[in-house]
């Protein structure tokens, strides 16, 4: 009985922990129903949605909502509600695209350039960092997609190239200040390589700061593949995205604005429910925060 008591009391002490962070961050909890209620509609939106979003019906256009359409039909009769479902497909599947490979790169150069320091440091944070960040990013992402022609893939690639030196800045900073730490002078002196010294011993120790920057980051891209699918730069039509659903909506802003409230509150929120998590996993993850609420 004493054994089983003992093996139980550590998930129930994080059990305890877990519901108090929850109490304490109500937002954060509303951020997780969010993103929940959104990667539902985007996985199960064959099934969640009425209407197929690519239908036509031209003798149904611009319907209110109502029982037959809930969320009404746009100019061209096709329902709202599926297309704002299968939105979130795009919306979701650009956010952990783009967010992914801005990581991946930026934990690359940011590596590179916090380890090794002198020159690598000069040319990649210096040169090519500074470089990219000169330019605005949406603006280097209009250049690529305008250049390369809408689509998917493009729009991924868009977004990542200036998305990635966030990361990089970050990496670096991390990478600098731990090099630094006692147990990574004994892994040197043990004959540790620096990819090991890299790999497993720097990395697990930065990659609190990486996910709170990766969960805000899907924020910036939900919001940027919209302000893109709205130039018409994003993905090609038939496929439904809020940024197009929102452009097709400005010549009927005034006589139906529901074709503007429905995409617009669905871009509102997803980007609330990313910013939400990512507010709350800083609080959690910082132990100086954990110190502080422990008191």
């Amino acid at each position: 009985m004493i054994v089983r008591q003992m093996n139980n009391a550590p998930p129930i002490r994080q059990r305890s922990r877990l519901w108090r962070n929850i109490r304490q961050q109500p937002l954060a909890a509303v951020g997780i129903l969010l993103l929940a209620g959104f990667v539902a509609c985007a996985v199960f939106a064959p099934w969640l949605a009425p209407k197929d979003p690519a239908q036509l019906d031209l003798g149904g256009r611009l319907l209110a909502p109502g029982h037959g359409h809930w969320f009404g039909t746009d100019e061209l009769g096709r329902d709202i509600l599926s297309r704002t479902l299968y939105g979130a497909r795009i919306s979701l599947m650009v956010a952990v695209s783009v967010v992914s490979l801005s990581l991946s790169v930026g934990l690359i150069a940011g590596a590179l350039s916090g380890f090794y320091g002198g020159w690598t440091d000069t040319v990649i944070n210096v040169y090519v960092t500074n470089a990219f960040m000169a330019l605005p990013g949406i603006l280097l992402a209009i250049a690529f997609v305008a250049f390369l022609g809408p689509g998917l893939f493009n729009l991924v690639l868009a977004l990542s190239i200036s998305g990635w030196v966030g990361y990089a800045r970050l990496v670096r900073a991390q990478v600098m200040a731990v090099k630094e730490r006692e147990f990574v002078e004994a892994a040197r002196a043990l004959g540790a390589s620096d990819l090991r010294v890299l790999v497993r011993h720097i990395l697990p120790n930065i990659v609190q700061p990486l996910i709170v920057q990766a969960a805000i980051g899907m924020a910036g891209a939900v919001l940027a593949e919209a302000t893109l699918s709205f130039l018409g730069l994003g993905v090609p039509p038939p496929t439904s995205s809020w940024g197009v659903m929102l452009n097709d909506a400005r010549s009927h802003l005034f006589d139906s604005p529901h074709l503007v409230v429905f995409p617009a509150i669905a871009v509102m929120l997803a980007v609330l429910s990313f910013n939400f998590i990512g507010d709350a996993l800083r609080d959690f993850l910082d132990p100086r925060t954990r110190l502080t609420a422990g008191q």
